[in-house]
C-alpha cells in the first residue's frame, strides 16, 4: 500500500475544500496534521470514522492537531457529508486520485470476492516540520480519534 515511511517528508498538496478555500500542506506548517484517507462519503465505516474524529475534535485540537479528510468524492458530496454530520474539519476532494497516489493509498481492494480499485483507508500523522510521524493502516473506525491520540502518546 503506502510507499511512505515514518520520517519521510509528507508529499505536498493543494486542493479546494468544501468552503471553496485552497488547502495547502505548506499552510499547515508548524502544526500537527491528521491526514486521513477514506473510501466514500456516507458509507457506514467512513461515517463512523468521520464522526469519531468529530466527537474527539476538541481533544485533538487541544493536542495541537489539524484534521483533514480526503476521498475521491466531489466537493458537493463533501459539502453534504460535512453538513449532515456536523463535521468541524476540512474534507478535500481528490477526483483525479493524484493525492491518493502520492500517499500510496490508491490500490486494489477486495470485497465479497470481487477485486476493484479504491482508497485503502489510511491515516497519516504529519509533524510540525512536514514529516510523517505515524501511519495507521488498521484504522479503528469507531474510535479513530482515540486511536490517534493513544498512538502519539507512546
Amino acid at each position: 500500500m503506502s510507499n511512505l515511511s515514518i520520517g519521510d517528508q509528507a508529499p505536498p498538496f493543494s486542493f479546494t475544500d468544501t468552503t471553496g478555500k485552497t488547502v495547502n500542506l505548506s499552510d499547515l506548517s508548524g502544526k500537527k496534521v491528521i491526514l486521513y484517507f477514506y473510501p466514500r462519503d456516507n458509507t457506514p465505516g467512513c461515517t463512523l470514522e468521520a464522526c469519531s474524529l468529530r466527537d474527539g475534535y476538541d481533544e485533538l485540537r487541544e493536542a495541537g492537531y489539524e484534521v483533514v479528510g480526503v476521498s475521491t468524492d466531489s466537493v458537493k458530496s463533501h459539502e453534504g457529508f460535512r453538513a449532515k454530520y456536523k463535521l468541524p474539519f476540512n474534507l478535500i476532494s481528490d477526483p483525479d486520485k493524484g493525492l491518493c497516489e502520492a500517499y500510496g493509498v490508491w490500490g486494489e481492494k477486495k470485497f465479497m470476492g470481487k477485486k476493484f480499485m479504491g482508497i485503502n483507508r489510511t491515516t497519516f500523522v504529519i509533524d510540525e516540520k512536514g514529516r510523517i510521524a505515524a501511519i495507521i493502516d488498521k484504522v479503528n473506525t469507531t474510535d479513530h480519534s482515540k486511536q490517534v491520540l493513544d498512538l502519539m502518546e507512546k
